[in-house]
């Protein structure tokens, strides 16, 4: 018996998702994932300020970058969201006025959660690879690692890996030093013996 193929996902499959779901596609096959938990979100958020204050806007920093959160990028039929994105200014002088960006950026950061890690690592990463794209951060907020990799030859090379609240010099934004530890959530402090009478 012969199975019929599935026909593939379309962009206006991904605009009829409910709001609350970030839906992507990649290799015709769609995927949608809840918006993101306040571990992750903090990592992003904070990650897009100290970066972006620094090499967006230049304020005593190096300039030069667009450092955008969770832009929509199309590379041909495929649909990707990143966390974070960044272009340099000389391959994208102005920030397109337009729902989505088909210039591959030259880095992008991916936040693991455990809804998103498999897709993130499996699907996407070797996609960015092979849409150009030059730099990849993958950083965990559950074990608290940054891996920091280059891509060569559509492949992507570990340049370098960080844990807990390493001071943190990362290519391609190695011009400024990142503190690691602002980007986790606090621990909540162990109960005092007094609250647990």
């Amino acid at each position: 018996m012969r199975v019929p193929a599935r026909k593939p996902a379309t962009y206006e499959d991904l605009c009829a998702l409910p709001e609350n779901l970030v839906g992507e596609i990649i290799d015709g096959e769609l995927y949608t994932s809840p918006r993101p938990a306040s571990r992750h979100a903090k990592v992003s958020s904070v990650l897009g300020m100290d970066l972006g204050g620094p090499f967006q806007r230049g304020r005593g920093g190096p300039g030069g970058w667009w450092i955008l959160d969770e832009p929509e990028l199309h590379f041909g039929n495929d649909v990707l969201v990143p966390d974070l994105a960044g272009w340099k200014v000389e391959r994208m002088p102005r920030i397109p006025d337009a729902p989505f960006i088909e210039l591959a950026p030259n880095w992008i950061c991916e936040v693991l959660s455990p809804s998103t890690a498999k897709l993130d690592l499996v699907r996407k990463l070797p996609r960015y690879a092979r849409a150009s794209v030059e730099h990849a951060w993958v950083i965990d907020p559950i074990h608290r690692t940054l891996e920091v990799f280059r891509q060569e030859h559509e492949r992507w090379v570990l340049v370098a890996a960080f844990v807990g609240d390493d001071k943190v010099r990362a290519e391609p934004f190695d011009a400024v030093e990142l503190e690691l530890g602002a980007l986790w959530l606090e621990e909540a402090p162990p109960p005092s013996p007094d609250s647990e009478r």
